[in-house]
């Protein structure tokens, strides 16, 4: 069982996913494939920080999702196959016109699927059934908020 604190990490992982999967059933002309590849980044960063705060492990301050993963693979060397692929370049590329490039449409279904995998993965790991861990958090932060 996931305390409050895990599934607050495994909320704010799901919204970056589902900007990204929302973005993905737009028309391919419509699709922001920057916003895409961000928040695949995002989301994958978020699950692997989350298992690493669930196994008491500190991670610093980083966005390097090769980094994240070697400390996994040092609790579990199933992480040795998770393949991160470039999504770190996604964490600050393509958000500043300083580094200006708009990925292909292409890119960014690729960074989805990199994003799902991840998912199937770590969830997997952490015995997380998506539907009903995800939901249960919703709902309870949303009673909070209404007070």
């Amino acid at each position: 069982m996931m305390d409050d604190y895990i599934k607050r990490w495994l909320i704010k992982a799901m919204e970056d996913f589902n900007v990204a999967r929302h973005e993905l059933n737009l028309s391919d002309d419509e699709i922001a494939t920057g916003a895409v590849c961000f928040h695949c980044q995002q989301f994958v960063e978020k699950l692997l920080k989350m298992y690493l705060i669930y196994k008491k492990i500190d991670f610093g301050k980083t966005h390097d999702l090769k980094f994240l993963a070697d400390l996994c693979s040092q609790q579990d060397s199933d992480f040795k196959r998770l393949n991160v692929g470039n999504l770190t370049s996604y964490a600050v590329e393509v958000r500043y016109p300083d580094e200006f490039f708009i990925p292909t449409v292409s890119e960014a279904r690729e960074c989805f699927k990199i994003a799902s995998i991840a998912r199937d993965f770590i969830f997997d790991k952490l015995e997380i059934k998506e539907g009903l861990e995800i939901k249960e958090g919703l709902e309870k932060k949303r009673r909070e908020k209404r007070g």
